[in-house]
C-alpha cells in the first residue's frame, strides 16, 4: 500500500492506494515540524491514521508545510518510522513541490499555495527551479487565511471596521479583548490557525465594500511581493491550490487580470493531482 499525504498547518489529506489500486481517503489534523516534534506527530498518526490502514505500508510520499531543511524533514521521517517500522521507502518533501507536481505535472509553470499560509515557486516540470522566499506568518504570508484573518482582527482592534461589520463581528465572535487576541498571537500554539479561523467571516461578507477591498489588496500584495518578481510571470500560467485560492478564485482572477497575468488551474487541494502523479510514476 502506498501512503500519500498533503499536509498544511490546519489539516492533512491522505490517500491510501491499495495493492488492487483502490483508493481510500482519510483526513487528520495538520502537522508542522516547527511547532511539533516527532513524538507528538507519531502520537497523532497512531490515533487518527493508523486505525484506517488495513495493509502493510510499502511507500510513503509526504508533502507538508514547514519542511524547509533536512532537520525538519527528519522530524516527519522519525514519526513515520515510529508508526510504520516496516516501511523502508519514506519520502518527505515540502508542500510547494507537492503543489507543483499536482498542478503542473511535468510541465513548467508558476505554482502558488494560498491556504492557512502562502507560498510560490517557478517549477520547470521536474523540480522547483526558482523561488521567491516566503517569510512565514509574522513577516509574510500575504494573501493567506492567516494573513486575511490578521488584517480583519487588526481592523477590529484599531476600530477601522465600519459599524455594521463590527456589529456582525461581535455578534458572531463576541466582543474581543485586546489581551485575549495578544495571548493567542504570542503565547498559544499555532497563531496562524487562530487568525485563519476569522477568514470565514470575510468570505461571508465579501460583498461588503470594506471586505472586498481588504481581500483585493491582500491578493495584490501577494502578487507584488512574490509573483511579479518571477521573470517568467508573463510567460507561463499561474496555478493555485489551497482553500483561500479556491473560495476567493473570482477576486484572485480579478487581481491577476489587473497585473496582466494568466491564471491556470485553481484547485482546493492538491491531493487528487498528487495521487494521479504517483500512480503514473510508480
Amino acid at each position: 500500500m502506498i501512503l500519500i499525504a498533503d499536509s498544511g498547518s490546519s489539516k492533512t489529506d491522505w490517500r491510501l492506494v491499495a495493492s488492487d489500486a483502490s483508493i481510500q481517503q482519510v483526513k487528520t489534523i495538520g502537522f508542522n515540524p516547527y511547532y511539533q516534534d516527532s513524538t507528538s506527530i507519531a502520537d497523532e498518526l497512531r490515533g487518527q491514521l493508523l486505525p484506517k490502514v488495513h495493509e502493510s505500508i510499502t511507500q510513503i510520499y509526504y508533502y507538508g508545510t514547514g519542511i524547509t531543511n533536512l532537520e525538519k524533514s527528519q522530524v516527519l521521517i522519525d514519526a513515520f518510522k515510529n508508526v510504520f517500522p516496516d516501511c523502508d521507502s519514506i519520502h518527505v518533501h515540502n508542500d510547494m513541490l507537492g503543489a507543483a507536481r499536482a498542478l503542473a505535472g511535468h510541465h513548467s509553470g508558476i505554482v502558488c499555495i494560498l491556504g492557512t499560509g502562502s507560498n510560490s515557486c517557478f517549477y520547470d516540470g521536474e523540480q522547483i527551479a526558482h523561488q521567491v522566499p516566503p517569510l512565514g506568518f509574522w513577516l509574510g504570508d500575504e494573501g493567506s487565511g492567516g494573513h486575511l484573518g490578521k488584517q480583519l482582527v487588526l481592523a477590529y482592534l484599531h476600530k477601522d471596521l465600519p459599524m455594521d461589520l463590527r456589529d456582525k463581528f461581535e455578534k458572531r465572535y463576541g466582543a474581543k479583548d485586546r489581551l485575549e487576541i495578544l495571548d493567542n498571537a504570542y503565547h498559544k500554539p499555532f497563531p496562524n490557525r487562530y487568525f485563519a479561523s476569522f477568514s470565514k467571516f470575510l468570505f461571508d461578507n465579501r460583498q461588503h465594500p470594506f471586505v472586498y477591498r481588504l481581500l483585493f489588496d491582500a491578493f495584490a500584495d501577494f502578487f507584488e511581493k512574490y509573483l511579479l518578481k518571477y521573470p517568467e510571470v508573463n510567460q507561463y500560467k499561474i496555478h493555485f491550490t489551497g482553500s483561500v485560492a479556491f473560495y476567493y478564485s473570482d477576486i484572485l482572477r480579478q487581481v491577476a487580470a489587473s497585473k496582466e497575468c494568466t491564471i491556470g488551474i485553481i484547485a482546493e487541494t492538491p491531493i487528487a493531482g498528487l495521487t494521479l502523479y504517483h500512480q503514473q510514476t510508480n
